[in-house]
């Protein structure tokens, strides 16, 4: 197998742990949790992982300038901030939103850590303004680097496939692995992972924002692209690939009663925080799930922690929360 360009810069191997009291509460499987909310990088999540191979690839091309996007509260733009101000590089961000809303959560850890922000004129236009805003970087002299959003490109997917190899190492036996899914480059890491690792349960994304079908041939592409990226000849179809779009209720980043159950459930039970928009939707999922009985009494699923948490902190949940 090929290896890939790396900066260490996560804490790895994040902890698996045991979730008793929620796993009772529900009457239904043993439920383990993958804690990469703990990745280490300004908060953690999973996208440290992806840019450990991202910002490896950019320095190899002489880049100085990280650019991306993704919405106010970003999860990814937050941790490619803080991996550009841990390496001494610039880093504009596209962000979807309202100018005028006060910094709280992930939106404030952006300015705080230096990140220079450039407001997309609407979510329709968000694409063009950031090749807008990379063009500008280009010509300006500052080397970007273009990150797409999530990090999801076979690069920063790699992060994920070698994600799966440490949990095969950590000798851990789940049914089934749940997590959210949005913009595919976690899930496709974690399928291509499955495979060249030996992983033999099954990899379920709750998606946050995208209809089925459309998940499920963005993750088998690209989880073809990253395997063939670390030189295995392995090609993946739609039809192997496990979503459910159950759950994406009113859109992407509006909290709903079952989001906002999770959230307070794992925080209740045991004392883990998930936030509003990725983990609070996956495990709002997952319990729905179970209570219908989907998984047998005798599994074991493995819910991925994904970070996320300064969410919880954004104003816009806050009064949602305090319900």
């Amino acid at each position: 197998m090929k290896s890939l360009p790396r900066i260490e810069i996560a804490h790895l191997p994040t902890p698996i742990e045991e979730m008793p009291r929620l796993s009772a509460h529900l009457g239904g499987p043993r439920l383990l949790i993958k804690r990469d909310d703990q990745t280490g990088l300004a908060f953690g999540g999973n996208k440290t992982r992806k840019l450990e191979y991202l910002v490896a690839e950019a320095l190899a091309q002489g880049a100085r300038t990280l650019v991306t996007a993704g919405a106010v509260q970003s999860n990814h733009c937050r941790q490619t901030a803080a991996a550009a101000a841990r390496l001494g590089l610039d880093c504009i961000l596209v962000l979807v939103g309202n100018p005028q809303e006060s910094p709280s959560g992930n939106y404030l850890l952006d300015l705080l850590l230096g990140a220079e922000v450039v407001w997309a004129r609407s979510w329709e236009t968000r694409h063009d303004d950031l090749q807008a805003a990379f063009e500008a970087a280009r010509e300006q002299g500052r080397k970007p680097y273009f990150i797409p959003y999530g990090g999801s490109n076979a690069t920063g997917a790699a992060g994920y496939a070698f994600a799966m190899q440490e949990l095969v190492s950590q000798g851990v036996e789940a049914d089934w692995v749940v997590f959210p899914s949005s913009s595919g480059g976690t899930q496709a890491g974690m399928v291509a992972g499955a495979r060249l690792f030996g992983f033999e349960g099954r990899i379920l994304g709750i998606s946050v924002d995208e209809p089925e079908s459309v998940l499920k041939e963005r993750v088998a592409r690209l989880a073809t692209e990253t395997a063939r990226l670390l030189g295995e000849d392995v090609s993946f179809s739609a039809d192997e690939i496990f979503v459910d779009a159950g759950y994406t209720g009113e859109g992407y980043g509006v909290m709903n009663a079952r989001d906002r159950e999770a959230v307070q459930l794992f925080a209740r039970y045991e004392g883990l925080l998930v936030d509003p928009v990725y983990t609070g939707r996956a495990a709002g999922g997952m319990i729905d799930l179970i209570r219908k009985g989907f998984f047998s009494s005798h599994e074991t699923v493995l819910f991925w922690h994904t970070g996320g948490t300064p969410a919880l902190l954004a104003s816009k949940y806050r009064h949602v929360l305090e319900d």
